[in-house]
């Protein structure tokens, strides 16, 4: 009886109302809600795949607003579905349902402008998000076939394809992994998910291209074995004229100027042998069909040819340099002196003569101090040249101070 007499006090027009207020509430809400919902679907997809974008940071106060709307709105809705239950009043009714649908239309123009900022990033991480499933399947079933035709093909036990294929079958137990955890629901297992499909392509690549390639080693092996030999010969004929050389320099040249290369010779012959090992075991490995490991092993034939010449030239073209010096030591001297002449003339034109000028006019000085000490039957010409470099170094740091300089002037 009670509840029917306070309906006596209210209008049929209160209740019509109630209904149509009710209804403009829910499309405000939902509007937001859809709002909210395509936004944080993005956010969460960028979260995963894409974290160093820090999406979820900068939406969460977006995401609370819209949950602060939402509280508000349920509220209101419980209190009208019970008046309108009731036949009770709704005390400010038509204010508070003004003040809660501007709260969801400011919430809804929040989730926009936050997506809108960063729309094309957003939506490439949903995208991205929602191929992830394709591409694993893909993967997988391609590293399936290329494991397979390696597995059968005639060249499975060349190093290449064996490390490749080892690889491969690492990354798919990795993939695995990753999927049972994005399975169970672990935060950011997306992103390595997607890692390391990506990574199984690429090392199924890699092992295809093994594969493919696989038939030309035997030859290009081959042609390496027969060039690795020749080259062998023709070092071995230059070491020959290497201990001549190192005694001409003791005899012509003071000891000092060839002590660093004493033992040039056994350095050379030790590279040379070893050398002619790794060729030795480059044609071993081709006559057990393996072209793979004979590259390899005339690569490394080749760095100790390298090794040898450089022992070797270490001594013949110390030999030269001491005899054009000797032949002219001033010439020597003069290419200094032509250079130092150019920096001077710089700071001379670059306005530096205050800051630089009395630097380089040492030089002048230095250099021939260094001329002086050239005395004596075997004069120490290595260590002339050395000096001398040392001047040369130093001017051509000045010059490269001096344009540094002026430039920061023209800035």
């Amino acid at each position: 009886m009670a509840g029917r007499r306070r309906g006596w006090f209210r209008s049929s027009r209160d209740s019509e109302w109630i209904q149509q207020t009710r209804s403009r509430l829910a499309d405000a809400f939902l509007d937001m809600d859809r709002r909210q919902s395509a936004a944080e679907t993005a956010v969460f997809a960028s979260d995963e795949l894409y974290p160093e974008r820090g999406f979820g940071a900068r939406w969460e106060p977006v995401r609370t607003r819209c949950y602060e709307a939402a509280g508000i709105y349920l509220a209101l809705s419980e209190e009208m579905e019970t008046a309108e239950r009731d036949n009770t009043p709704l005390p400010g009714g038509r204010e508070r349902v003004a003040a809660v649908i501007g709260q969801l239309g400011d919430a809804a123009r929040a989730v926009d402008e936050f997506y809108r900022r960063d729309q094309a990033r957003l939506e490439e991480a949903v995208g991205v998000r929602g191929s992830v499933p394709q591409l694993v399947q893909q993967v997988k079933v391609n590293a399936a076939r290329v494991r397979r035709d390696a597995a059968e093909s005639e060249f499975a036990t060349y190093p290449s394809v064996l490390r490749r294929a080892a690889q491969v079958d690492e990354a798919l137990l990795t993939l695995e992994a990753a999927s049972a955890q994005e399975a169970a629901g672990a935060r950011g297992a997306l992103g390595a998910v997607r890692q390391a499909a990506n990574r199984l392509e690429a090392l199924a690549r890699e092992l295809a291209d093994a594969l493919a390639q696989a038939p030309s080693r035997l030859g290009a092996a081959k042609t390496a074995v027969a060039s690795v030999n020749t080259r062998l010969a023709a070092v071995r004929n230059r070491a020959h004229g290497l201990a001549p050389a190192y005694s001409t320099l003791l005899r012509e040249f003071n000891a000092a100027s060839s002590a660093d290369l004493a033992n040039n010779e056994r350095e050379s012959q030790r590279a040379i042998d070893a050398a002619n090992d790794a060729l030795d075991r480059a044609r071993a490995a081709l006559a057990e069909n393996n072209p793979e490991s004979a590259l390899e092993l005339t690569t490394s034939a080749r760095g100790n040819l390298a090794e040898a010449e450089q022992q070797v030239d270490a001594v013949t073209k110390r030999l030269a340099l001491l005899r054009e010096v000797r032949a002219d030591p001033r010439a020597t001297a003069q290419a200094v002196r032509f250079r130092l002449r150019d920096a001077q003339m710089l700071a001379v034109s670059r306005g530096l003569v205050g800051e630089w000028g009395s630097v380089l006019d040492a030089q002048v000085d230095r250099i021939d101090r260094i001329s002086e000490a050239l005395t004596g039957r075997h004069p120490d010409y290595l260590a002339y040249v050395a000096e001398l470099d040392t001047v040369t170094e130093f001017i051509a740091g000045v010059v490269d101070r001096m344009r540094k300089h002026a430039g920061q002037r023209r800035e």
